[in-house]
């Protein structure tokens, strides 16, 4: 009969197989199932009126697997995520769900997150030099005081991603849509963009001066007491475009504003008269 309860608990648990409490559940079930059906056969119940008693003692055990089952599974996905604090230089982490993941105070240099899903991951205070985030999902991830010199951001997803007190210098973005971003206190002189879409980008604090942004969207951006000196929108569509000053519209400002370049640059009207009241050269723009 110990076989016989040994087999009605491999059934139950059969979809839990591999999850450890749910193993550790099992054992200590069938030790407490072998004793309760020793009691009721010294009572003098035959065997099989001893087992159906013995199972209807442990009442409805499938939802109790389950959320033990559950707990183990989201504690296991906590561990497998966090890895900060650690040495994991040209990592292989390509392709992989981490969603929430830790990667804090950590050496990746030269890591391969090429194609991974790393929603609402954090990433603050590590080395992520030549790191490869092509196609990567950076959707409501935090980049935060980070090193992230000739990082790859080929086709990335960048969805409310936060960059803050990062360094970007050689990080190369291409055929990116970033939508609502934002760039904090970043100094974005050697960052190379191509074929980029901005969307709700904000840029903060940061320094984007002598930046080729030549023949690139730019929807509902706002240039947040930034310094432009001398960006190039040659050839770029901006929308709805905010350039806003670091304090008030100073006589330097107006100075900085005048280098921009926007030749051959096509834009609405609320951002022409913008730029044109603060005296930016728009002499080969065009208007729709």
């Amino acid at each position: 009969m110990n076989q016989k309860l040994t087999n009605y608990l491999n059934g139950v648990f059969t979809p839990y197989d591999g999850v450890k409490s749910v193993t550790e559940l099992k054992a200590d079930l069938l030790s407490d199932l072998q004793e309760r059906y020793r009691e009721l056969k010294a009572e003098g119940k035959d065997d099989e009126t001893a087992f159906n008693m013995t199972i209807e003692s442990i009442g409805d055990i499938e939802e109790t697997i389950l959320e033990v089952a559950n707990i183990s599974r989201s504690l296991e996905r906590q561990v497998l995520t966090n890895f900060s604090a650690s040495n994991l230089p040209k990592s292989d982490f390509a392709g992989v769900i981490a969603h929430k993941g830790q990667f804090n105070a950590s050496a990746l240099r030269g890591s391969d997150f090429a194609g991974a899903d790393l929603t609402c991951s954090s990433f603050k205070s590590s080395d992520v030099r030549e790191a490869n985030f092509d196609g990567t999902n950076l959707t409501d991830c935090s980049l935060s005081a980070l090193d992230l010199s000739d990082a790859s951001f080929n086709e990335s997803i960048l969805v409310r991603t936060n960059f803050s007190i990062s360094g970007l210098d050689g990080a190369k973005f291409t055929g990116v849509k970033l939508t609502d971003v934002t760039l904090t206190k970043i100094d974005l002189r050697k960052t190379i963009f191509e074929g980029c879409i901005f969307d709700g980008v904000v840029f903060k604090y940061s320094d984007l001066s002598g930046l080729r942004l030549d023949g690139q969207t730019f929807i509902g951006v706002k240039f947040d007491k930034s310094a432009l000196n001398e960006v190039s929108f040659r050839g770029a569509t901006l929308k709805n475009v905010s350039f806003q000053a670091f304090f008030s519209l100073t006589n330097k400002y107006y100075r900085a504003i005048k280098t921009i370049c926007f030749d051959g640059a096509v834009m609405d009207k609320l951002t022409y008269a913008a730029l044109k009241g603060m005296g930016a050269d728009l002499s080969k723009v065009t208007v729709r």
